[in-house]
């Protein structure tokens, strides 16, 4: 039987629209198929800074195609191995962190690619059942790499990261790129010198035909995020809009939230 499952993210992509995602820290199934509920583009499961262990990570992914929602998974670091085994489990798409030079890039999507063109290995155990019988024909297409800019390194050899062949998209993380900026770290930033960075990198991007993504932690800047030409923009987290919506409902009630004074401002967590 002939079957395939489109990305949708690329779908919108080729018709230069832009690209809501969410964010999944919860180590939970539950959780994750309630926010796939919602009408995401994608969701990320986030297995670096988030509280998510493979086994757990292969649940939610389960849990996630219940619906339309694009899954992706960043992964904890450059490591073929488990690039490898989430997209075995039924990633459409991997986020590699702190991509520093062009052969981190190129060590990145050759793991995502079966040969002649990469390196991936042959063994797609659970996306055979969620893409389809024609997977491993049609992978190399389908799923989405997205390298990580948000250190000096990645700034420095951006021209040469976006010029590795089979990368898809970047994505922009602001905490850690205010830091390597000498910032604070913040989601919006405000400092000019980010502010700065972050617009040469959506230019760059766009005028090497990669598409631009990058976290946020608010719609207002997510919207201005995307008239700047970014097309992947990560609005907020589980653990965010949880946080949120309790504390909506207690101050209502006259409660005050204690969250609020040491709210962590990382990207990986919101």
């Amino acid at each position: 039987m002939f079957y395939r499952r489109e990305n949708l993210l690329k779908a919108l992509w080729q018709q230069d629209a832009y690209a809501v995602n969410g964010w999944l820290s919860l180590p939970a199934s539950f959780s994750a198929e309630v926010m796939a509920q919602q009408g995401w583009d994608s969701l990320t499961i986030d297995l670096q800074h988030g509280l998510v262990d493979y086994q757990t990570a292969v649940g939610m992914l389960q849990a996630i195609s219940t619906t339309s929602t694009v899954p992706l998974v960043r992964v904890p670091w450059l490591d073929p191995a488990i690039v490898m085994k989430v997209l075995d489990a039924g990633a459409y798409g991997v986020i590699c962190p702190m991509i520093n030079s062009a052969a981190e890039a190129a060590q990145f999507v050759a793991a995502c690619r079966y040969p002649p063109v990469g390196i991936r290995s042959c063994g797609p155990i659970r996306a055979n059942i969620y893409a389809g019988p024609d997977y491993i024909v049609n992978a190399n297409r389908t799923i989405i790499t997205m390298a990580m800019i948000e250190t000096r390194s990645g700034l420095d050899n951006l021209d040469e990261i976006l010029s590795v062949e089979g990368l898809d998209a970047i994505y922009v993380g602001p905490a850690d790129l205010a830091l390597a900026l000498g910032c604070e770290p913040r989601l919006d930033p405000t400092e000019e010198v980010v502010v700065k960075a972050i617009e040469h990198i959506v230019a760059r991007a766009r005028k090497k035909h990669i598409v631009p993504g990058i976290h946020t932690a608010s719609p207002a800047n997510a919207q201005k995020m995307i008239r700047q030409g970014f097309r992947f923009v990560t609005v907020g987290s589980d653990v965010r809009l949880l946080a949120a919506k309790a504390s909506e409902v207690l101050q209502v009630m006259g409660r005050g939230p204690l969250a609020a004074k040491v709210a962590p401002t990382q990207d990986g967590l919101y």
